[in-house]
């Protein structure tokens, strides 16, 4: 016995067809929109970056500044050490 199929009228059809695109395109409108905020976090990141590299060249004298001054006080120290 052959199978007598499914009807499916062309109403109903064209119904689905344009569920389907509806949801597409609420899909491809959230993409858009999520890519637009990694464009925006991309850009964020850069910034913080620069900032973050400008602060630590501004920085790094400090700890040889630090050292230099400990070895001339080791330095006058033993200087007055030797001296008395």
């Amino acid at each position: 016995m052959p199978d007598a199929g499914v009807y499916i009228p062309p109403a109903q059809m064209y119904q689905e067809l344009r569920s389907l695109s509806d949801g597409l395109t609420r899909v491809e409108t959230k993409l858009d929109g999520i890519a637009q905020g990694l464009t925006e976090l991309s850009k964020d990141v850069a910034d913080h970056e620069t900032r973050l590299r400008a602060l630590e060249r501004g920085r790094w004298p400090l700890p040889s500044l630090a050292a230099v001054v400990a070895v001339g006080s080791l330095g006058v120290t033993v200087w007055q050490a030797a001296g008395r």
